[in-house]
Order: C-alpha cells, then structure tokens, then sequence
C-alpha cells in the first residue's frame, strides 16, 4: 500500500509539470507574435547600407522598442530612412515609421502601420497580475530569438535558468545560457512576460580549425543571442517614453565631464565601502553644473539627499548617475552631495537643455571637393580643449577616398578653421563659401587652414 501511495504522490507531481510542458508550443506560439524584425537604410554620401534589429512590440498602437545598439548614435537622424518591419516568418515588409531614441532607457521606437497592427499582440498582454515579483535565482525561463532576413525571420525558442541577478544599474538577470534575442522578450514557465533581452552579453566561442596543422583557434562572438535580460520592472514602467520627436529632445544636461568611480583604497579610507561615488574629471564651460559650484575632482556621492547605491563593478555608478540625469527635463532641479576634500557640500544644480549633439549637426556633401563639411558644435569644443565661446569653423566630417581633398592630406575631424585665408565664423558662413567654390569652373584650388590636434596645417586642394 506504500509502494502504491509512493507511486500515485509521484505521478501526481509529474501530471502538472507534463502538462505545462505540452502547453509551451502554445505559449510560444501566442507569444511570438509580440516580436517583429526591423529593416531600415543608412545613406551616406557614398553608399546605402542596410541594418537589421529586432525589436518587441510594446502597445496597441504598433509602437516597437529597440535596443540602443540597434542605431549608430554617431549617424543623423536625417540619414537613416527606408525604415520596415516583417513579422516573424514572413519575406513581405511594410513601411514603418522611426519616431526618435529615448536617453533614460535608451531605445529606439518605431511604428508599426495600422495594417500590420492588426496581427501582432503587445507583449504587455502577457504581464503578470500584481503582485508580480521579478526573475530570481534558478527561475526557469525561455524566450525568443529570430532568424535571419534569408530565412524569413523565422522564430525559434530558447530556455534557460535564471544565474545570476544583479543590479548593471539597471536590475538584469544572468542565465546559464543564451535565452533570447536582443531587444525579444523573455517569459517564464506560465508565459508571463519577465523581461527583455539584452545586447550580447559577451558570449564568445573558440572554433578550432580541422583542416590545418595544430587546429588555428578563431573566435567566434554570438551577436543574434543573449543570456542577459533586463527584468519586467525595469522595462514595462517605461515602454510609454515615447519621444516627441527623432532627436530626443528635450534631453536635460547638467555638464558633469568624464564621470569615474571612486577609487576602492579612497572610499576605504573616507569609510564608504558600503556606497558608491562618482568623480567628476571636469566642468563644462557654461555648465549647470558650473553654475552650481561643481569642481574637478569632486566627488559625488549622493542625488536629491540619497547616496548613490554601491555597485559592483565600480564603473557601473557612471551609467546610475547619468541615466538620473536623463530621467529628468531641463528645468529641473537636482541636489547633489558632494565631497570636497574633507568637505561635504550640498550643491543644487538646475538643469539644462544639452547643447546640440554630433548627429543633430547641420551637414553638407561637396562632390567636387570631396569631403562632408559639418558644423562645429560643443562636443567639438570639449574634445579639441576649446573654449565653448569660439564655435566656429566646420568639421570635416567624410573625407572621400582619392577626392581632391583627400589627395590634399584632409582627414576625416580635422577642424577647418579659415578657408581661403577667411575666417569661418560658422557652418552657414563656411557652405555659402564652398557652395560659390563648387560652381566655379574656373576655381583651380582653394586652400584651407586646418587643426588637428595640436597641430595647424595649411592644405592646399587641387580642383582640376
């Protein structure tokens, strides 16, 4: 009769988790349709490249997430277009619409067209009800991955268990192996929606060679598949980021420059092994932060009256403070607590709208000199040492191989500073000056005055 009672407990057990097991085709198949493949085409002045992400689907609106990664933040947002989106196992895009990158979570968002809205489900159907608690240790857990544009984006699963949990600031879940697609959802054993995907997480493979002598190891990096996830409660509070425009802005600034952690052997003798700072390596020129009263080599050790959370790795704090500042709008203020010395301040630092990106730059090709003239904005002046106040001349951008100007020794970042012995007093100035070389016919050379580095050179550019 034990045998007997041992052997029905056993079953019983057994009965619930073959069940769940026959329903995972099903979950899976439901699921798979909050996913979708996004194409879009960066054109520069010499080609047009194509680029493939994936992406979640987050809202009823046919409003798609993707991963920082997924678009160069160094390209403009006026030369990436063309954009589409395939649903998972169909070779048939349809045109999409590239609404702009959120700063705080870093995504890209993109919009799907009413017609292909219809067939996929945000993947915030499949939240958990509340109380919902976020992946821990040991959790079984599987999710999505797609296969390639040949392959018709074709879906497939991965599983995995939860290994590791921690705090990259962001709460992100470690498994023992790949579990999905970066920028796919993730879910657990009921199908509920757990998290999602993460750029690779450094998953790297040694392949040795059969067919020479000794096997040549070659390295082999997974980029289509990650084993690290961003956790449910850090992704569903702010699928709503939408931004207003393909810039981003507003974007809130407080010109903080070249933020580094704090020093172990420093916090060690300070007694803040148990927190966290970040040290400030410079104050931008015209800064909130330098209106503040924010110096070099301060240390900050707190936001808005809570000390700053003690990470591991130590870098990990640069990225907490700086997604803070990009949770916030220019207006805002924000406290800082700060170790000067053997002081401890409390500065308050109201913020600004950051001043205008790289890919915000205004830009213009010149075929017959052979190069992309850019305007010089502050970033430009805080790599070259320059004071902000002297925002002039254009930067070379692109530089044409076996153009005149490359023949001439331009370099792609060179800072133009005067053309043909004028001053450039800024972007509008400099194209009205190359546009007028441009349509001369008669224009042999023109001579530019250029810096790089520490250096000033004066190239001379053969038109004919």
């Amino acid at each position: 009769m034990k045998r007997l009672l041992s052997a029905l407990a056993l079953l019983s057990a057994l009965l619930p988790a073959r069940s769940r097991a026959a329903d995972l085709p099903a979950l899976w198949a439901e699921r798979a349709k909050c996913v979708v493949a996004v194409e879009y085409v960066t054109e520069t002045e010499l080609e047009r490249r194509p680029t493939i992400a994936y992406g979640t689907v987050v809202d009823s609106q046919g409003t798609v997430i993707l991963q920082s990664s997924a678009v160069d933040l160094r390209i403009s947002p006026k030369q990436i277009k063309d954009f589409k989106v395939y649903l998972p196992g169909n070779p048939e895009g349809a045109p999409a619409e590239y609404l702009g990158r959120d700063a705080y979570t870093g995504w890209h968002f993109v919009r799907i067209p009413p017609a292909v809205r219809e067939k996929v489900v945000p993947v915030t159907a499949f939240a958990a009800p509340a109380p919902a608690r976020d992946s821990e240790l040991a959790d079984e857990v599987w999710g999505i991955g797609l296969r390639n544009k040949d392959e018709d984006f074709v879906p497939y699963i991965l599983q995995s268990h939860v290994a590791l949990v921690q705090l990259l600031p962001q709460r992100t879940a470690i498994t023992q192996q790949e579990v999905a697609g970066p920028g796919l959802p993730v879910f657990d054993r009921s199908g509920y929606f757990v998290g999602l995907g993460q750029s690779s997480f450094g998953q790297t493979f040694l392949e040795f060679s059969g067919s020479e002598r000794g096997g040549a190891p070659i390295m082999l990096v997974n980029l289509e598949e990650s084993s690290a996830f961003l956790v449910a409660s850090e992704v569903l509070p702010y699928v709503g980021r939408v931004p207003g425009n393909v810039s981003g802005r507003p974007l809130a600034w407080l010109g903080a420059y070249g933020l580094e952690p704090m020093d172990r052997e420093v916090a060690a003798f300070l007694r803040l092994e148990s927190q966290s700072g970040a040290v400030v390596s410079e104050v931008l020129e015209g800064s909130p932060a330098e209106k503040a009263g924010l110096k070099a080599r301060d240390i900050i050790l707190g936001i808005d009256g809570r000390p700053l959370p003690r990470f591991r790795p130590d870098r990990v704090v640069v990225d907490y403070v700086e997604r803070l500042i990009a949770s916030r709008a220019p207006g805002d203020a924000m406290m800082l607590s700060v170790l000067r010395g053997s002081d401890r301040l409390e500065l308050k630092a109201t913020l600004a709208d950051e001043p205008r990106l790289v890919r915000e730059a205004d830009r213009t090709y010149f075929e017959k000199i052979g190069f992309t003239a850019r305007e010089f904005v502050y970033g430009d002046a805080i790599a070259r040492h320059a004071r902000a106040a002297d925002l002039k001349g254009v930067v070379a951008h692109l530089v044409k191989p076996n153009s005149p100007a490359d023949i001439a020794g331009l370099r792609p970042d060179d800072w133009i500073t005067e053309i043909d012995g004028a001053d450039i007093t800024g972007f509008a100035s400099a194209a009205e000056k190359l546009a007028a070389i441009e349509k001369d016919p008669l224009r042999a050379e023109t001579v530019f005055l250029v810096s790089r580095g520490s250096d000033t050179a004066v190239l001379r550019i053969k038109l004919r």
